[in-house]
């Protein structure tokens, strides 16, 4: 399908009638492990499932026209794409993370690092002096996250970029807060872009996936060597779902962004909330970046409950919409507490520095009926007086 289509059209197109043998509308779903090869030296594109799958492609084709790429791999997870993408690293090679990145990628990095996998410095990316500084030791990768989970702040992707060309850096980008329908990161200078799938690709909290989408010839082509080599590749029944999850996307995002930008103002002006993480507020420190380089400010937020950890708790126990769980991007509202679920693993000093209060809880706001939201959460913020 040309690039040019409209996001809401080409995604709800995705996999429609490229069905050869019967024609069907809907394209099928190939479970199959391996495949009959015509003659020995009679090879074609698909043999084996770890190595090509058609199914896997036609998700893969979706998402790269989405994200303005060549081509890309589906992996098993979100962290199997990270996993995946930190393999075009060598030993003496540096990557250059953010801070405050999600719990289990710093986590990650830092112990791959430490068993000498590559170099490793974690940098406040929202500062451009910073930034520029970091590039001046020549980092064979940047890794953005934007906007960060779970404080929501906003890195400047073009000014990160346009300092990598300088230095001929890879860019890599987390797009899974936003998606491809809020924000493109290789239209902004990016080389990489990846996802946890099982976030609002998917949409509906019953696949675990990831994905990578790259803009470059030959960095697609060592991520389809190392995935095949490593086994990171999804599952085709895995590929079959999420594709039929993204047909919605486009609906989905737009109602759930618009339900949290209600809910952010609302809590905003809320006695007992302290602070709300949130681009779309004007006065969010991030507010004119996301404007500029986002199609939408999303549908995730944070917020700060004034007093001890124990009024968090009170909280979320009061709450009976918005259900306690790890995870996002669902069609169902989630509450997450991150200092003891998404980011536990980075530890009690990376945490402080990052932001990440034992008073923060993060919403993933769903599609639900913006007046039930809105009751609920006053509800259970009455109950703390």
């Amino acid at each position: 399908m040309p690039q040019d289509k409209k996001r809401r059209t080409s995604i709800v197109q995705a996999g429609i009638g490229t069905d050869k043998a019967y024609k069907a509308i809907i394209s099928p779903l190939y479970l199959s492990s391996t495949f009959e090869i015509d003659g020995i030296d009679q090879h074609s594109k698909y043999e084996y499932s770890r190595t090509c799958n058609p199914t896997r492609d036609e998700l893969v084709k979706a998402i790269t026209t989405l994200e303005h790429g060549i081509g890309g791999c589906v992996t098993s997870s979100g962290m199997a794409a990270l996993t995946l993408i930190i393999h075009l690293l060598n030993p003496d090679d540096l990557l250059i993370a953010p801070f405050d990145c999600y719990g289990r990628s710093y986590r990650m990095l830092s112990a791959l690092s430490e068993k000498g996998h590559f170099k490793l410095e974690f940098i406040d990316q929202y500062d451009p002096q910073a930034v520029e500084e970091a590039f001046k030791a020549k980092p064979k990768m940047m890794l953005i996250e934007s906007p960060s989970n779970p404080v929501m702040r906003t890195a400047d992707i073009v000014h990160i970029t346009t300092c990598a060309k300088q230095c001929n850096t890879i860019v890599i980008v987390d797009n899974t807060f936003l998606s491809p329908m809020l924000q493109q990161p290789l239209k902004l200078g990016a080389d990489i872009v990846f996802h946890s799938t099982t976030k609002f690709l998917n949409g509906h909290s019953d696949v675990v996936g990831g994905c990578v989408i790259t803009s470059d010839k030959d960095i697609l082509t060592d991520l389809e060597f190392w995935a095949n080599s490593l086994g990171l590749i999804g599952a085709p029944f895995d590929a079959y779902m999420t594709l039929r999850g993204m047909r919605t996307l486009e609906l989905r995002v737009h109602r759930a962004q618009e339900n949290a930008q209600i809910i952010a103002e609302m809590l905003d002006n809320h006695a007992i909330i302290d602070t709300v993480y949130y681009p779309g507020l004007p006065k969010h420190p991030g507010h004119d970046i996301a404007k500029k380089q986002q199609d939408g400010f999303g549908a995730m937020l944070s917020f700060e409950i004034k007093g001890e950890k124990q009024n968090a708790v009170d909280f979320v126990d009061h709450l009976e919409i918005f259900r306690l769980a790890q995870s996002l991007g669902g069609t169902e509202s989630l509450i997450n507490h991150p200092a003891s679920m998404t980011h536990v693993s980075m530890g009690k000093e990376a945490r402080a520095k990052a932001g990440v209060t034992d008073q923060l809880l993060r919403l993933s706001v769903g599609v639900e009926h913006i007046d039930d939201l809105l009751d609920d959460l006053t509800q259970a913020l009455d109950h703390l007086g």
